[in-house]
């Protein structure tokens, strides 16, 4: 049928946009950019694209993936862990196997190793010669992208399975397309949707090196071609980041209405990650961690009624929320007493405060969660949040998503590296298990605490007390300081005889120290008077239009 062709050279498209790829897709080869036919070959411009994210209307996204799927005019065939046909003839099987003993024997080439394949009938067929070609040569370039990513090569231990599935895949997928095939009207079109695994990856690479069209949708933003392409891929990255849903079976009838949609997209201008402009709640599903600030005894005051989003180096990014927290101890007390009552009765008094006066504050578990805490560490040896939030032993499920992944992803960084000291007959590992197990036990007003944290807004404030008169501060307390440190809580610790307490169990690099003038023993709180208490309660009821 094409006797003067006898190679078909592919080019990616690179003047795509998110404006045009729609139309330049619909385009028959001859009218996009990269045709050519010359001296025996056929050159076509092929479409690629990966789009990262959801935009504001996922309702629109959805119904539009669902169009791309199921009208002509797009002619995309799905390809997804779901759709896949996962079928294989058992000769196929065999054949595969059979082509893996011999390489295992003699250590083939990629050459020899596709001409075995070949030989097996395990390469598909096509009726225009070019194409038929094509199939070797795009099989040859998998097989080459695969020894240089994976280790030992065509000896690799899982490169049976990704043939079996290469195979399977090619033939219920690809095979239909190709009786209709043809590079001088419209090669195969292809998308792929949601999360994948290392066969998808070949396989898809195998399509891109055949020539089809190629566009790739994951909406948590999940590249299937990392490391994979030498050239640029037309990406496009929408605003939101969440998980795959399974793809459409049918059009959604839910409209978002202009209002929302203004809304969202007013939102989405203010929360330009690092823009400094939050709405409230706007960061309830990022992650929080904390950058312990330094500083002095004055301006622990002056910071710590700051809001979050304007103390010095708050970052949003990737997901993540880095919050600038307070951790000090005040030692001793100020000759003007005065001036030390009411700025600890102003920070104590403050709406997001939990003042404590009675230690010790926590009660120490001494349940065995060795088994628990081996489980829950992932291949990188470090505690997997996942792991530990679908745990059955895991006290915060009643609690937000957003807040579990918080406390789940502070409970992995005190682990990782403790802040906590050893005990004589303690190790490292022993640590991290202590401190794995108090974090399942925090008290009820904690929680509550960590509970009312809109991340960019105010941070709450632990005020402990400790002028020794009920007991001391204890090494679980101390445990439940680091985590809430981690969280990015404002801690406070106030100790007018100036002795040690969290000294005692934690690494005193992790917090400041600051020593005020007298040292004063058996001190009692003094509660604010009845009429400025009053005042202040009215100014906070003013200021937030109670």
């Amino acid at each position: 049928m094409y006797p003067a062709l006898n190679q078909l050279n592919v080019r990616p498209i690179v003047a795509l946009s998110y404006e045009n790829w729609h139309g330049m897709l619909k385009r028959p080869l001859p009218e996009r950019p990269n045709y050519s036919v010359e001296n025996g070959a056929i050159q076509i411009g092929q479409i690629l694209g990966k789009f990262f994210g959801v935009p504001i209307d996922t309702d629109e996204y959805y119904n539009q993936l669902f169009d791309y799927v199921h009208n002509k005019e797009w002619n995309l065939q799905l390809l997804s862990e779901d759709s896949l046909d996962k079928t294989i003839n058992n000769a196929h099987f065999q054949a595969i196997q059979r082509v893996i003993n011999i390489n295992n024997e003699q250590k083939l080439s990629i050459n020899r190793f596709t001409a075995f394949l070949d030989g097996e009938q395990l390469l598909l067929k096509s009726s225009v010669p070019v194409i038929h070609r094509k199939l070797r040569e795009a099989m040859i370039a998998t097989l080459e992208l695969y020894t240089k990513l994976e280790p030992a090569g065509l000896k690799n231990h899982e490169l049976r399975r990704v043939l079996v599935d290469l195979v399977k895949w090619s033939i219920n997928h690809l095979q239909p397309e190709l009786d209709h095939a043809d590079p001088q009207k419209a090669m195969p079109k292809f998308l792929w949707y949601g999360d994948f695994k290392k066969s998808h990856q070949y396989f898809v690479y195998y399509l891109i090196k055949l020539g089809c069209d190629v566009v790739i949708f994951h909406p948590e933003g999940s590249d299937l071609l990392a490391e994979m392409m030498d050239e640029p891929v037309f990406t496009h990255q929408f605003q939101y980041k969440q998980p795959a849903e399974p793809f459409p079976k049918e059009k959604r009838t839910r409209k978002t209405t202009v209002a929302y949609r203004a809304s969202k997209e007013i939102e989405t201008i203010l929360n330009q990650e690092g823009s400094g402009l939050y709405k409230p709640w706007q960061l309830r599903d990022y992650t929080p961690s904390s950058i312990t600030l330094k500083t002095t005894y004055d301006e622990l005051f002056i910071l710590s009624k700051e809001i979050a989003m304007i103390r010095p180096d708050f970052v949003v990014e990737n997901g993540q929320v880095k919050i600038p927290s307070i951790f000090a101890k005040v030692q001793g007390v100020s000759k003007n007493r005065k001036e030390y009552w009411d700025r600890l009765q102003s920070l104590s008094q403050l709406e997001h405060s939990l003042l404590i006066r009675k230690l010790p504050y926590t009660i120490p578990s001494h349940s065995d969660f060795r088994f628990h805490y081996r489980n829950a560490l992932g291949k990188d040896g470090l505690i997997a949040p996942e792991k530990i939030m679908q745990a059955h032993y895991w006290p915060y499920s009643f609690l937000a998503t957003g807040l579990q992944k918080g406390i789940a992803n502070a409970v992995r960084r005190i682990c990782d590296k403790p802040g906590l000291k050893p005990l004589p007959n303690e190790n490292l590992e022993d640590v991290k298990m202590y401190l794995f197990t108090q974090a399942m036990f925090m008290p009820k007003n904690i929680i509550q605490l960590m509970e009312r944290f809109d991340y960019s807004q105010h941070v709450p404030k632990l005020i402990i007390y400790n002028n020794e008169a009920t007991g001391p501060l204890s090494r679980s307390d101390a445990a439940l300081l680091l985590l809430l440190n981690q969280f990015g809580i404002d801690i406070i610790l106030y100790n007018p005889p100036g002795h040690n307490d969290i000294e005692n169990y934690l690494d005193e690099r992790l917090f400041d120290k600051h020593w005020l003038d007298d040292v004063v023993f058996d001190l009692e709180f003094k509660e604010p008077s009845l009429f400025k208490k009053g005042l202040f309660q009215g100014i906070l009821k003013n200021l937030r239009g109670d």
